[in-house]
């Protein structure tokens, strides 16, 4: 298998991220929270693929990341709630406690991205180097 494909959509995934960062940096707050929205709601369309996956996964390993790609994606949902919820209500002062929060989980989730394609890297160079040793293997046979 040719994992090429996978790794350039993660690529163009990582740089819409940031090109997203780099545009919210100079938007404001109805702005901001409109793009939150649409990113809210395509996290939310992955979530449930990714439990569909589970549900469907034969393969333990495959169903485990999808689980805990869900999970996460539940977490993140759940602290985006809760910033919600508090709204205009509080003074400034907790709403630079709730941005400091807010970024904590945003270096979560990039610590936690950093770390699924740490995984992703062993588990595609694994894949083929099982895939060369089953051809060599193979070969050896028919000698």
């Amino acid at each position: 298998m040719d994992f090429n494909k996978e790794l350039e959509e993660l690529q163009v995934h990582v740089a819409e991220t940031q090109a997203a960062a780099r545009a919210a940096a100079t938007e404001t707050h109805d702005q901001i929270k409109e793009r939150i929205d649409k990113a809210q709601g395509d996290l939310d369309k992955s979530v449930k693929v990714a439990r569909k996956e589970a549900d469907q996964a034969s393969d333990d390993a495959k169903a485990r990341w999808a689980a805990m790609k869900a999970d996460a994606a539940a977490k993140i949902a759940d602290a985006k709630r809760t910033i919600d919820r508090r709204g205009d209500e509080f003074d400034a002062d907790v709403a630079q406690t709730d941005a400091a929060m807010a970024q904590d989980d945003a270096l979560s989730a990039i610590d936690f991205a950093e770390w699924a394609v740490d995984s992703a890297r062993v588990a595609v160079l694994d894949a083929i180097d099982a895939q060369i040793y089953a051809r060599q293997k193979e070969a050896a046979i028919r000698r």
